[in-house]
């Protein structure tokens, strides 16, 4: 099924512009480039479209992700690089990439 229009206007890297927010247990990014600040670890990431698609989440800090919610594996951020996440839509997680 293709992806509605609006959808793909939001998680377009081409001239997207990122949104920044704090770092938190739960984040819910409404486009697919994202600034997360401080250093709260991310448990759970609201999808902001249904179906397959790809989160860009640059950490200012050291938060990461841990597997306790609906990522698939922890992965430690490094600071000012950009971590690439893979929404999984048959086991409903987010998968990070590399």
């Amino acid at each position: 099924m293709p992806i509605p229009d609006s959808d793909w206007a939001k998680l377009t890297p081409f001239g997207a512009t990122p949104i920044t927010m704090a770092s938190a247990a739960t984040i819910a990014p409404s486009t697919g480039y994202t600034v997360l600040t401080g250093n709260t670890a991310v448990v759970n990431i609201t999808p902001p479209i249904n179906g397959p698609h790809m989160l860009m989440i640059e950490f200012a800090g050291t938060a990461g992700v841990t597997a306790a919610g609906n990522i698939k594996s922890a992965t430690a951020s490094v600071a000012g690089q950009i971590m690439l996440l893979v929404w999984n839509t048959a086991i409903q997680k987010y998968v990070p990439v590399g």
